[in-house]
Parts: structure tokens; C-alpha cells; sequence
């Protein structure tokens, strides 16, 4: 198959230069770190070659990249000498940067789409809670439930452990491409807790939200030990001023 049967997109079909260059790395299966410059440059001006009827506007875009492409072929190929070679950054260095960071924000934007495309297919009905609901008042007082743990001291716990989730991402890798959702019910991390404190005097409330595997478990977790807390079913306790917080089951 020669190369004009190969040609089935129009410049304008892509975003610009870079993702034309980004489309054919990734249909020649090159990596993107080491990109052999003299095989892109000739078929990216193939590409720009046969489409000579673009609007011009289009076209300048295409050829200023044609021109760094050939700028940077004709550089590697030129012969240095031993002691320019240690010292000379790679010609392709900045290329590579400025398509790194275009794939970037290209595959964020699609995420971002294809959040907007699912979002739209939720539906909301209008709330409907009864008066006497509204009006209901919890017989028990939060502040006998924890003692003299005050709420803002677990939600202290809570942030600081969340700040470290986010820290242990990897700011390098992306998950980009992929949507991922992970459904976590409240009612089974409470029963989860429940069974995990079976047998034992009580759980230090920091060390329970350590060991959770992600943010939104996390999060669960927090609101079914308040959960438990507001049903009777858990309290908790400070030993020290500054001490550890512990779960303790009020549960047989």
C-alpha cells in the first residue's frame, strides 16, 4: 500500500502540530523518549506535503514544526566530537518536553469529557422528605457520645491523612485514558469495622485510616466510624492530652 492510500486525515483533523507528531509516535509504536528523528521528520512532511490546499492559517502551524523537525534532524547528523557530545544536550530534549506535556493535557481533556459524557446521564429527583422527618431531633447529644474527643479532633486525623494519600501520588504517572470508579457502601464499611474489632480492646483511629487502600475509602471509613458513633454502636477515648484516639465497641 503506498503512502496516498495511507493518508486518510486532513491537517485540520488534528489539534496542531504536536498531534500530528503525537499520532504518528503512537502509530509507529516509537517511544516517545527516543524518537527516531529522520523516519518522523519524512513522514510528518509526507503528511504536510500532500495537503497543500489547507487554509494557510492551518498550513504556517504545520510548517514552523516542519522547520524545527528538520532543524533537529540536521543537527544529529552533523558529526561532533567526542567532548561536544558529553556536553551538548540532546537536540530532541525540547521536542520531547513540549510533546510530553501536550499528552498530558490532550488525555486530561478527554477524561474530562468523558466525565461530562457520564454526569449527563444522571438524573436528580426533587427532594421529598416528609415534615415529620425534617422536624425529627436526635434523642442522643454528640458530646456525650465522644466524651471529651471533640469532632474536631478526628476531623484533624481525617485531613492530615488525606494530605499524605495525595502526597503518595506520583506526580510523574497518570492515570489518564481511564475512568475508574470505585463504589465503596458506608453499611459495609461499617459491618467491615464492626468485624475487625471483634476480640479486641479497641483500634487506634489514625492507624484504621492509614490502612485504607484509597481516598474514597478514606472517606468511608470516617463517616461510617461516625456512623457507629451516632448509633451507639462505637465511642472513643483519649487517654493523654495528646494522646492516640481509640475506638473502642460499646457492641458485645
Amino acid at each position: 500500500m503506498d503512502m496516498e492510500n495511507k493518508l486518510e486525515f486532513k491537517l485540520n483533523d488534528f489539534e496542531g502540530p504536536l498531534d500530528l507528531l503525537l499520532h504518528l509516535i503512537e502509530k509507529n509504536k516509537y517511544s516517545i523518549f527516543d524518537i527516531p528523528i529522520v523516519e518522523i521528520t519524512e513522514q510528518y512532511l509526507d503528511y504536510v506535503n500532500k495537503m497543500q490546499e489547507e487554509n494557510l492559517d492551518i498550513m504556517s502551524e504545520f510548517l514552523v514544526m516542519a522547520a524545527t523537525l528538520i532543524s533537529i534532524k540536521a543537527k544529529m547528523l552533523l558529526p561532533k566530537q567526542e567532548e561536544e557530545e558529553q556536553e551538548e544536550e540532546d537536540p530532541r530534549a525540547e521536542l520531547v518536553r513540549r510533546l510530553l506535556e501536550y499528552k498530558m493535557y490532550k488525555y486530561a481533556s478527554l477524561e474530562l469529557k468523558d466525565m461530562e459524557l457520564d454526569a449527563g446521564r444522571n438524573y436528580y429527583k426533587s427532594p421529598t422528605i416528609p415534615k415529620e422527618v425534617l422536624e425529627y431531633k436526635e434523642d442522643i447529644d454528640p458530646a456525650d457520645v465522644i466524651g471529651d474527643v471533640t469532632l474536631n479532633k478526628l476531623n484533624d486525623i481525617f485531613r492530615d491523612i488525606m494530605k499524605r494519600t495525595i502526597d503518595r501520588v506520583d506526580p510523574v504517572r497518570s492515570k489518564f485514558g481511564t475512568i475508574e470508579k470505585e463504589e465503596v457502601r458506608i453499611e459495609d464499611k461499617m459491618e467491615e469495622i464492626k468485624q475487625s474489632m471483634k476480640g479486641l480492646r479497641g483500634i487506634n483511629f489514625r492507624t484504621l485510616l492509614e490502612a485504607q487502600a484509597s481516598r474514597i475509602n478514606v472517606i468511608v471509613t470516617f463517616m461510617a466510624v461516625l456512623e457507629l458513633m451516632k448509633i451507639g454502636e462505637l465511642t472513643v477515648r483519649q487517654d493523654d492530652l495528646f494522646g492516640d484516639i481509640i475506638i473502642d465497641s460499646l457492641v458485645e
